[in-house]
């Protein structure tokens, strides 16, 4: 995954690319779930978002996600700093292929603020996730 825009800490030109290893490393977080796109309970885990963007020395307002189809959502750098959203990497304990929505999937924290579940959080919960543009 790349980091763009707004970043201080860049590893590959200007930006920060961040491979599954290096993910690993940093503070991370799983949550037992509901979610509009899996059935049942599910457990999520991966980096904090914030963690991510910290290592990359984002700066910024926004984020601008984009996915794999180049499907992009902007995301407030709020949700970011003020909510545990993950960066999942693996699902019930295995690593997310692309079938599955992987290998990257931003997930709100639906486990621990219920008020989460609703269609403004849902659209900004992008999945197979390769790009992350800070503005």
């Amino acid at each position: 995954m790349t980091i763009s825009g707004h970043v201080s800490h860049a590893n590959v030109g200007a930006t920060a690319q961040f491979d599954r290893d290096m993910l690993t490393k940093l503070v991370s977080r799983s949550g037992t779930m509901e979610t509009p796109w899996t059935e049942g309970k599910v457990t999520f885990s991966g980096p904090l978002l914030r963690a991510v963007l910290d290592e990359a020395g984002a700066e910024g307002d926004a984020l601008t996600v984009r996915a794999l189809n180049d499907y992009f959502v902007d995301v407030p750098m709020e949700d970011a700093r003020r909510l545990d959203t993950i960066l999942a990497t693996t699902m019930d304990g295995r690593p997310m292929s692309v079938r599955d929505k992987g290998p990257l999937f931003l997930i709100y924290p639906f486990d621990k603020d219920p008020s989460l579940y609703n269609e403004k959080y849902f659209s900004r919960s992008v999945w197979q996730i390769r790009e992350i543009k800070v503005h």
